[in-house]
């Protein structure tokens, strides 16, 4: 039988690469931990100023009207805080640096369940393969998890040390566990379809019902009617 994820944190950090990545990933997730009175936080990597097949847009304009989008998607859902790292779309690099950021807003924001990209990945039948921002971000957040921000001589000037409990990963080929958006999906749907530049010649509709129909195939497997998957990684004891 299929688990579903009963907890209902305190405060919830997700990381994702791009603007509408969370939304997608995990926006019911994100609304109803929201909703149950959670500290509901969202680090985005990147600009997005990569992401569209319009040509006439600037890169330094698109990422503008996606930082603009990614706060209208944030009301939706009810964060309680954003911020937008700004390294360039497609160009996001694992390297020291990144990992103290993502330590130092684990620090001072002290999540007890972390949200990202599942960078093991990569294969979606023959039709997707994972963006390598989508992979580099959920590398850097699960290096930045287990040890670093934990440990006090790791990044020491990055704020005191912090132990998260659980991450979750999203966009997995292996979902070991299940959050019951049943009463969220519509505002799952609402977040994403907030992302208007990814819908260049669409009103957005088919990624309304794409959303539904991908978290009624996750229902389906959880047992539920709407559901997001996960692959569920208990990090105490994962330290040293």
């Amino acid at each position: 039988m299929a688990e579903l994820f009963e907890v209902e944190p305190a405060v919830v950090l997700a990381i994702y690469a791009h603007p509408d990545d969370a939304d997608v990933a995990c926006g019911g997730a994100l609304a109803r931990w929201a909703a149950g009175g959670a500290e509901v936080h969202l680090v985005v990597c990147t600009d997005g100023g990569k992401g569209s097949l319009d040509g006439s847009i600037t890169t330094e304009e698109l990422s503008v009207r996606r930082s603009r989008e990614l706060a209208e998607a944030a009301e939706v859902v009810g964060l309680a805080s954003w911020r937008v790292l700004g390294a360039p779309d497609g160009e996001l690099e694992e390297r020291v640096g990144l990992r103290e950021e993502l330590v130092r807003w684990v620090r001072a924001l002290r999540p007890d369940v972390v949200v990202g990209h599942d960078p093991t990945a990569v294969f979606f039948g023959r039709e997707y393969f994972n963006h390598r921002d989508h992979r580099t971000a959920g590398w850097a957040t699960l290096d930045a998890l287990a040890p670093a921000s934990a440990l006090p001589h790791y990044f020491p000037g990055a704020g005191p040390p912090h132990q998260v409990v659980t991450a979750l990963l999203s966009g997995t080929l292996e979902p070991d566990i299940w959050v019951d958006i049943t009463a969220w999906v519509e505002a799952k749907v609402a977040s994403v379809t907030c992302h208007r530049s990814q819908f260049v010649g669409s009103d957005g509709s088919w990624a309304a019902a794409a959303v539904r129909r991908r978290a009624a195939e996750e229902g389906r497997r959880a047992g539920v009617e709407f559901a997001e998957g996960f692959r569920c990684l208990h990090l105490e004891g994962l330290t040293v």
